[in-house]
């Protein structure tokens, strides 16, 4: 086993680079056939990470919907969708959201020891939560993933996560997909924020695949600061 799992960044953005709007209800930036794909893809890993605020905010349940997919996976000896992980810094978490109360798999939380006594008490029936220090390191939650077995891990956000994965070079695969229309709002969540990015300018990363899926483009990137296979 390796030190850590292949990490891959799954992400649809608008063209001007952002994952939802500013209004209460979920924007759809994909269609169909790509949900399918992301779909496949869920199954073919062995855990699934959100940020906490992703949790609050779209509320996602993180299953393979396929009946094909799912049986495959228990063919296989496996559970019916991945691990589902998440990473908060306060603790904030509800029980009822549907990243706990959905899916007859493991979940994950890690926190910092601060906030591990308030995480514990309020979701810890429903997942395991795990003392992460005192200050949540990427790199060290990924050891502690392929210590539990995950090989594969896949990121499905938000842009705090995405913009950590990637600034410390902890990324080996980005699934972007991009759909055809403008948000046009700055305070609107971006697919990164603010960062030092090993990907840049000098340090272009390769393309592997441009694939259109309907009215959405997906774009395959390689970051060339990645070392795993």
């Amino acid at each position: 086993m390796s030190d850590r799992p292949y990490v891959l960044l799954s992400v649809a953005a608008s063209v001007d680079g952002y994952i939802d709007d500013n209004t209460d209800q979920r924007l759809l930036l994909s269609n169909d056939e790509d949900f399918d794909r992301v779909d496949e893809v869920r199954a073919g890993v062995d855990a699934i990470l959100v940020g906490a605020n992703t949790i609050r905010r779209d509320n996602p349940r993180l299953l393979v919907r396929s009946d094909d997919r799912r049986k495959a996976r228990l063919d296989a000896g496996l559970t019916e969708s991945p691990i589902k992980v998440t990473i908060s810094a306060s603790g904030n978490l509800d029980a009822s959201s549907k990243f706990f109360s959905t899916g007859d798999v493991d979940k994950i939380v890690y926190v910092p020891a601060a906030a591990f006594s308030k995480t514990d008490a309020s979701v810890g029936q429903v997942s395991t939560v795990v003392d992460a220090g005192d200050a949540v390191s990427i790199d060290n939650i990924l050891k502690d993933l392929a210590e539990r077995g995950v090989r594969r891990l896949m990121v499905e956000g938000g842009g705090t996560i995405h913009t950590q994965f990637l600034s410390a070079g902890l990324a080996d695969e980005i699934q972007l997909v991009v759909a055809p229309f403008f948000i046009g709002d700055s305070t609107a969540p971006r697919f990164v924020g603010d960062a030092n990015f090993p990907q840049n300018p000098a340090h272009r990363m390769e393309l592997a695949e441009v694939k259109q899926i309907g009215d959405v483009v997906l774009l395959r990137y390689l970051p060339k600061e990645a070392t795993h296979a």
